[in-house]
Protein backbone atom coordinates (compact mmCIF):
# COMPACT_ATOMS: atom_id res chain seq x y z
CA UNK A 1 0.00 0.00 0.00
CA UNK A 2 1.21 3.51 -0.82
CA UNK A 3 2.32 5.57 2.20
CA UNK A 4 2.32 9.34 2.72
CA UNK A 5 3.74 10.65 5.99
CA UNK A 6 2.93 14.09 7.39
CA UNK A 7 5.29 16.33 9.37
CA UNK A 8 3.73 19.72 10.05
CA UNK A 9 3.25 22.55 12.52
CA UNK A 10 -0.56 22.54 11.99
CA UNK A 11 -1.41 21.40 15.52
CA UNK A 12 -4.51 19.44 16.49
CA UNK A 13 -7.25 21.97 17.27
CA UNK A 14 -7.86 23.77 13.95
CA UNK A 15 -9.26 22.70 10.60
CA UNK A 16 -5.92 22.68 8.78
CA UNK A 17 -4.87 19.10 9.54
CA UNK A 18 -8.32 17.82 8.54
CA UNK A 19 -8.23 19.83 5.32
CA UNK A 20 -4.82 18.39 4.45
CA UNK A 21 -5.82 14.78 5.10
CA UNK A 22 -9.17 15.15 3.40
CA UNK A 23 -7.49 16.57 0.30
CA UNK A 24 -5.15 13.56 0.18
CA UNK A 25 -7.96 11.03 0.62
CA UNK A 26 -10.15 12.74 -1.97
CA UNK A 27 -7.36 12.32 -4.51
CA UNK A 28 -6.10 8.91 -3.33
CA UNK A 29 -8.68 7.09 -1.14
CA UNK A 30 -6.59 3.94 -0.56
CA UNK A 31 -3.41 5.66 0.61
CA UNK A 32 -2.02 4.97 4.08
CA UNK A 33 -1.53 8.34 5.83
CA UNK A 34 0.94 8.29 8.72
CA UNK A 35 1.21 11.22 11.10
CA UNK A 36 4.82 11.68 12.12
CA UNK A 37 3.93 14.86 14.02
CA UNK A 38 1.74 17.94 13.77
CA UNK A 39 3.09 19.58 16.94
CA UNK A 40 6.30 21.13 15.66
CA UNK A 41 6.50 24.68 17.02
CA UNK A 42 5.27 27.10 14.35
CA UNK A 43 7.84 27.64 11.57
CA UNK A 44 10.53 25.74 13.50
CA UNK A 45 12.49 24.20 10.67
CA UNK A 46 15.25 22.81 12.90
CA UNK A 47 12.85 20.85 15.11
CA UNK A 48 10.95 19.41 12.15
CA UNK A 49 14.20 18.42 10.44
CA UNK A 50 15.47 16.61 13.54
CA UNK A 51 12.25 14.59 13.84
CA UNK A 52 12.02 13.63 10.17
CA UNK A 53 15.75 12.96 9.75
CA UNK A 54 15.62 10.44 12.57
CA UNK A 55 12.39 8.73 11.53
CA UNK A 56 12.03 8.55 7.74
CA UNK A 57 14.38 5.60 7.23
CA UNK A 58 12.13 3.35 9.33
CA UNK A 59 9.55 3.49 6.52
CA UNK A 60 9.56 1.34 3.37
CA UNK A 61 11.24 2.47 0.18
CA UNK A 62 9.16 4.82 -2.00
CA UNK A 63 7.34 6.30 1.00
CA UNK A 64 6.40 9.94 0.35
CA UNK A 65 7.17 12.38 3.17
CA UNK A 66 5.09 15.57 2.99
CA UNK A 67 6.59 18.43 5.03
CA UNK A 68 4.26 21.23 6.07
CA UNK A 69 6.58 23.79 7.66
CA UNK A 70 6.79 27.39 6.37
CA UNK A 71 4.93 26.60 3.14
CA UNK A 72 3.39 29.99 2.34
CA UNK A 73 4.11 30.78 -1.28
CA UNK A 74 6.64 33.45 -2.22
CA UNK A 75 8.99 33.94 -5.14
CA UNK A 76 11.91 33.05 -2.89
CA UNK A 77 10.27 29.96 -1.37
CA UNK A 78 10.26 27.27 -4.02
CA UNK A 79 8.33 24.03 -3.62
CA UNK A 80 10.41 20.93 -4.24
CA UNK A 81 9.93 17.21 -4.81
CA UNK A 82 13.07 15.24 -3.98
CA UNK A 83 14.15 11.62 -4.14
CA UNK A 84 16.70 10.72 -1.47
CA UNK A 85 17.79 7.24 -0.38
CA UNK A 86 14.80 5.66 -2.15
CA UNK A 87 12.30 7.94 -0.41
CA UNK A 88 10.38 10.96 -1.71
CA UNK A 89 10.15 14.31 0.05
CA UNK A 90 7.76 17.15 -0.79
CA UNK A 91 8.23 20.51 0.90
CA UNK A 92 9.31 24.11 0.69
CA UNK A 93 12.91 24.96 -0.18
CA UNK A 94 13.45 26.87 3.06
CA UNK A 95 16.59 25.09 4.23
CA UNK A 96 14.91 22.10 5.85
CA UNK A 97 16.18 19.60 3.28
CA UNK A 98 19.81 20.55 3.97
CA UNK A 99 19.22 19.69 7.64
CA UNK A 100 17.67 16.29 6.81
CA UNK A 101 20.04 15.02 4.12
CA UNK A 102 23.61 13.89 4.80
CA UNK A 103 24.52 13.60 1.13
CA UNK A 104 23.28 14.62 -2.30
CA UNK A 105 19.73 13.62 -3.31
CA UNK A 106 19.12 11.39 -6.30
CA UNK A 107 16.76 13.93 -7.92
CA UNK A 108 15.57 17.47 -7.14
CA UNK A 109 12.57 18.94 -8.95
CA UNK A 110 11.02 22.36 -8.56
CA UNK A 111 7.30 21.56 -8.61
CA UNK A 112 5.47 23.25 -11.50
CA UNK A 113 1.92 22.13 -10.67
CA UNK A 114 -0.55 24.96 -11.25
CA UNK A 115 -1.83 26.60 -8.07
CA UNK A 116 -5.60 26.52 -7.51
CA UNK A 117 -6.50 30.08 -6.49
CA UNK A 118 -8.92 28.95 -3.79
CA UNK A 119 -5.94 27.33 -2.01
CA UNK A 120 -3.60 30.27 -2.52
CA UNK A 121 -3.08 30.71 1.22
CA UNK A 122 -2.82 26.95 1.86
CA UNK A 123 -0.72 25.25 -0.83
CA UNK A 124 -0.33 22.20 1.42
CA UNK A 125 -3.87 21.11 0.47
CA UNK A 126 -3.28 21.74 -3.22
CA UNK A 127 0.20 21.72 -4.76
CA UNK A 128 1.81 19.58 -2.06
CA UNK A 129 -1.04 17.05 -2.03
CA UNK A 130 -1.06 16.73 -5.82
CA UNK A 131 2.70 16.17 -5.89
CA UNK A 132 2.64 13.69 -2.99
CA UNK A 133 -0.24 11.66 -4.46
CA UNK A 134 1.42 11.57 -7.87
CA UNK A 135 4.57 10.10 -6.33
CA UNK A 136 2.69 7.74 -4.01
CA UNK A 137 0.83 6.40 -7.07
CA UNK A 138 4.16 5.50 -8.64
CA UNK A 139 4.33 8.53 -10.91
CA UNK A 140 7.61 9.76 -12.35
CA UNK A 141 9.08 12.62 -10.32
CA UNK A 142 10.14 14.29 -13.59
CA UNK A 143 6.49 14.74 -14.59
CA UNK A 144 5.71 17.24 -11.82
CA UNK A 145 8.63 19.62 -12.01
CA UNK A 146 11.79 20.87 -13.61
CA UNK A 147 15.25 19.78 -12.45
CA UNK A 148 17.24 22.07 -10.17
CA UNK A 149 20.80 21.52 -9.06
CA UNK A 150 20.76 22.81 -5.50
CA UNK A 151 18.68 23.25 -2.38
CA UNK A 152 18.63 26.13 0.07
CA UNK A 153 21.32 25.66 2.69
CA UNK A 154 20.80 26.18 6.39
CA UNK A 155 23.46 25.47 8.97
CA UNK A 156 23.15 24.34 12.56
CA UNK A 157 25.62 24.84 15.36
CA UNK A 158 27.97 21.88 15.50
CA UNK A 159 29.79 20.68 18.62
CA UNK A 160 33.24 22.16 19.10
CA UNK A 161 36.09 19.91 20.15
CA UNK A 162 39.64 20.02 21.35
CA UNK A 163 41.85 17.04 22.17
CA UNK A 164 40.36 16.58 25.64
CA UNK A 165 36.98 18.31 25.43
CA UNK A 166 33.71 18.52 23.50
CA UNK A 167 31.42 21.53 23.85
CA UNK A 168 27.89 20.91 22.62
CA UNK A 169 24.36 22.18 23.14
CA UNK A 170 20.77 21.05 23.64
CA UNK A 171 18.93 20.83 20.30
CA UNK A 172 15.75 18.92 21.16
CA UNK A 173 13.55 18.01 24.12
CA UNK A 174 11.21 15.09 23.55
CA UNK A 175 7.75 14.48 25.00
CA UNK A 176 9.28 12.56 27.94
CA UNK A 177 11.43 15.64 28.65
CA UNK A 178 14.61 13.79 27.71
CA UNK A 179 17.25 16.32 26.67
CA UNK A 180 18.96 15.62 23.34
CA UNK A 181 22.24 17.28 22.36
CA UNK A 182 23.99 17.90 19.05
CA UNK A 183 26.74 15.40 19.96
CA UNK A 184 26.40 12.26 17.86
CA UNK A 185 27.66 8.82 18.81
CA UNK A 186 30.23 8.76 16.00
CA UNK A 187 31.54 12.19 16.98
CA UNK A 188 31.77 11.23 20.66
CA UNK A 189 33.59 7.95 19.94
CA UNK A 190 36.04 9.67 17.62
CA UNK A 191 37.12 12.14 20.32
CA UNK A 192 36.79 9.82 23.33
CA UNK A 193 39.04 7.04 22.03
CA UNK A 194 38.17 4.84 24.99
CA UNK A 195 38.97 7.43 27.68
CA UNK A 196 36.93 8.14 30.80
CA UNK A 197 34.84 11.30 30.73
CA UNK A 198 32.89 13.77 32.82
CA UNK A 199 29.75 15.35 31.33
CA UNK A 200 29.04 18.80 32.80
CA UNK A 201 25.83 20.75 32.39
CA UNK A 202 23.63 23.29 34.14
CA UNK A 203 23.68 23.69 37.96
CA UNK A 204 27.12 22.02 38.13
CA UNK A 205 25.55 18.63 37.48
CA UNK A 206 27.84 15.85 36.23
CA UNK A 207 27.55 12.35 34.76
CA UNK A 208 30.58 10.10 34.41
CA UNK A 209 29.44 7.06 32.42
CA UNK A 210 27.20 6.06 29.54
CA UNK A 211 24.09 3.98 30.11
CA UNK A 212 22.64 1.46 27.67
CA UNK A 213 19.02 2.02 28.69
CA UNK A 214 16.93 4.31 30.90
CA UNK A 215 16.31 1.90 33.78
CA UNK A 216 19.99 1.11 34.22
CA UNK A 217 19.95 3.62 37.11
CA UNK A 218 17.46 3.81 40.00
CA UNK A 219 14.22 5.71 39.46
CA UNK A 220 14.76 9.44 39.78
CA UNK A 221 18.48 9.24 38.98
CA UNK A 222 20.04 11.04 36.01
CA UNK A 223 21.88 9.31 33.20
CA UNK A 224 23.28 9.92 29.73
CA UNK A 225 23.03 7.59 26.76
CA UNK A 226 22.88 7.46 22.99
CA UNK A 227 19.20 7.04 22.19
CA UNK A 228 17.34 6.05 19.06
CA UNK A 229 18.57 9.17 17.22
CA UNK A 230 22.24 8.34 17.94
CA UNK A 231 22.57 11.70 19.68
CA UNK A 232 23.78 12.00 23.25
CA UNK A 233 20.84 12.58 25.54
CA UNK A 234 20.49 13.42 29.22
CA UNK A 235 17.56 11.76 30.97
CA UNK A 236 16.15 10.86 34.37
CA UNK A 237 14.79 7.36 34.85
CA UNK A 238 11.01 7.91 34.94
CA UNK A 239 11.56 11.61 35.53
CA UNK A 240 11.47 14.99 33.82
CA UNK A 241 15.10 15.74 32.93
CA UNK A 242 14.46 19.08 31.27
CA UNK A 243 12.42 20.47 34.15
CA UNK A 244 14.27 18.88 37.06
CA UNK A 245 17.74 19.64 35.73
CA UNK A 246 16.84 23.07 34.32
CA UNK A 247 17.97 22.19 30.80
CA UNK A 248 16.42 24.03 27.85
CA UNK A 249 16.99 24.39 24.13
CA UNK A 250 20.30 26.07 23.43
CA UNK A 251 21.87 25.29 26.80
CA UNK A 252 25.52 24.22 26.78
CA UNK A 253 26.96 20.86 27.73
CA UNK A 254 30.66 20.08 28.14
CA UNK A 255 32.43 16.75 28.08
CA UNK A 256 35.98 16.52 29.51
CA UNK A 257 38.03 13.43 28.70
CA UNK A 258 40.63 12.09 31.10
Amino acid sequence: MAIITLTTDLGDKDIYQAALKGSILKMMPAVNIVDITHTVPAFNIQQAAFILKNSFYYFPDDTVHLIGIDTVYSEENRFLAIRYRNHYFVGADNGIFSLIFNDEPEAIMEINIMQDLKFLHFPLADIFVKAACHLANGGDIREIGVPVDHIEKRTTLQPVFERDQIRGMVIYIDSFQNVITNITKDFFNRIQQGRKFVLYFKRNETITHLSWHYNEVPEGEKLCMFGISDHLEIAINKGNASGLLGLNLGDSVIIDFQ
